[in-house]
Formats: C-alpha cells, structure tokens, sequence
C-alpha cells in the first residue's frame, strides 16, 4: 500500500529536463503574449504575500513584546443610595 510519503518518494525533486519540458507546455497552453501578464501577475502575488506575511509577523512580535499581565476586571460602581420610596397607597385607587 503506497502512503503520500512513498508517492513523493517515487516522484524525486525536478531536475532541468522536467523543468523545461514543464515551461514548454506552459508557453504552449498561454502562448507568448500571454506569458509576460502571466509573470507579472505571479510577481505581484508573491509580493503582496510577502508582504502580509511580514505585518503578520510584526504583529506577533508586538503581541509578544506587549504587557502580557492580565489586568483584573474593573467592580461595577455601586449607584448612590436613593431614600428608599414608600409603597403607594391602596385605598386611593
């Protein structure tokens, strides 16, 4: 029974030949016009990718970096004390 592990195994890393037979069907499936907008679109990705990586980790790095005390919950104020108000009276009704 193959697990992903030997299935990687059997597949190898690439090598130049895999690598140009690979960008062969590449130019032949978008042809050359459409190569440059594809490698610029590529290039924007990995750039805003990198990019939101980064403010991850400087977002961690500050988290880290914070005051990490817990603060104790605030007590609820007590309203002023009011003259307790008499009942009213029943025979008026």
């Amino acid at each position: 029974m193959l697990t992903i592990d030997n299935t990687l195994a059997l597949i190898g890393p690439l090598g130049t030949p895999e690598v140009v037979v690979i960008l062969l069907v590449v130019l032949l499936l978008f042809g050359g016009k459409k190569l440059p907008e594809l490698a610029k679109g590529i290039g924007r990705s990995l750039r805003t990718f990198k990019e939101e990586v980064e403010g991850v980790k400087q977002d961690v790095h500050s988290a880290m970096n914070s005051d990490t005390t817990p603060k104790a919950p605030e007590q609820p104020k007590q309203p002023a004390s009011m003259p307790p108000v008499p009942p009213e009276d029943q025979s008026k009704q």
